[in-house]
């Protein structure tokens, strides 16, 4: 059986609940953009599992929101209408809070302490919770540390970042971030969010690198700062209805592959990110590099709320993780 990345929406076949072991189609919805590591992923994860599977198993792909919102795409996992789904773990920890402790603001220090905490203990600890929820783990995928641009000043110190409305997501970590270093926040879709830049409606938002390179912000933006402030990662989820339908070996394969793809991305956004830098300034951006130690000191009341929020207990689990 040959494989096909569906760009577009397609009739498919919902397989819950259902015992099969061959001609298996799996829907893969995504926010990635098609040029984005996280969707050359996909495709990646689909070839080699159509390959290991002998076509017995067709994922058909449908990145960049095709199929809903973020939160949207999630739920229909959730519901089983949707196969497969990259959500980050603001997303996730709509469904179990231990998922929300990961974006506390600047809790990692680096990407491979952020990997060997969230591939380790972390998911370890989280992943049984998830299920409770409906959802498999697969594997740990990237997304990266996320940066602030705008178009009013430049950012050096966090009284940079004071007075600013910036757009953020509905993620509370981000909103507790920003509003900790003083700026206001408005959350605004993010299809919508090149026409609020443009028209300033905000100042401002905060996305990783890749983010901002491949959605092309630096057209709406003049200043880049390299805050770091929150990192947070694509997961790779399965409806558990469905995998429960799957046969063992076909379950090695997926979660293999899922793992294959997680360092495949990790590698490319890792390797791409000074890379996208330096073209972002090269286009005319300004970037600045503060001192995030300022930052870092002001992140009490919102590291609070990300507490507040996941649970205590959560948090310190979470925070044992990072000793």
């Amino acid at each position: 059986m040959r494989l096909h990345h569906l760009l577009c929406g397609a009739a498919v076949f919902a397989f819950a609940g259902t015992a099969y072991a061959q001609d298996v189609t799996l829907k893969f919805g995504h926010f990635a953009a098609e040029t984005h590591p996280g969707h050359l992923a996909a495709v990646q994860f689909a070839e080699n599992v159509a390959e290991r599977t002998n076509g017995d198993i067709v994922v058909e792909l449908f990145p960049a929101n095709q199929l809903g919102s973020p939160p949207e795409q999630l739920e229909q996992t959730v519901l089983g209408a949707l196969d497969m789904n990259l959500p980050t773990q603001g997303g996730l920890d709509k469904y179990e809070k231990a998922f929300g402790t990961v974006m506390t603001p600047f809790a990692f220090d680096s990407y491979e302490q952020a990997h060997q905490v969230l591939d380790g203990p972390f998911q370890d600890w989280a992943a049984p919770k998830l299920e409770e929820q409906g959802l498999v783990m697969l594997s740990n995928w990237e997304y990266g540390f996320r940066n602030i641009t705008n178009n009013v000043r430049p950012i050096l110190t966090p009284e940079d970042v004071n007075g600013l409305k910036l757009r953020t997501p509905p993620e509370l970590q981000i909103v507790a971030a920003m509003e900790g270093l003083g700026a206001s926040t408005t959350q605004i879709a993010f299809t919508e969010l090149p026409n609020a830049l443009n028209q300033g409606v905000v100042d401002g938002q905060e996305n990783p690198i890749g983010v901002i390179y491949h959605f092309k912000l630096n057209e709406f933006q003049e200043n880049l700062a390299l805050t770091r402030h929150v990192y947070n990662s694509m997961v790779h989820v399965i409806n558990k209805d469905v995998w429960d339908g799957l046969t063992d070996e076909q379950q090695t394969i997926l979660r293999e592959e899922s793992q294959a793809s997680a360092q495949m991305m990790r590698a490319a956004v890792m390797a791409q990110e000074q890379e996208e830098i330096a073209a972002l300034a090269a286009a005319g951006m300004v970037v600045t590099e503060p001192d995030l130690a300022p930052f870092v000191a002001m992140m009490g009341p919102a590291r609070q709320r990300v507490a507040d929020y996941s649970g205590q207990e959560n948090m310190d689990k979470f925070l044992s993780f990072l000793e």
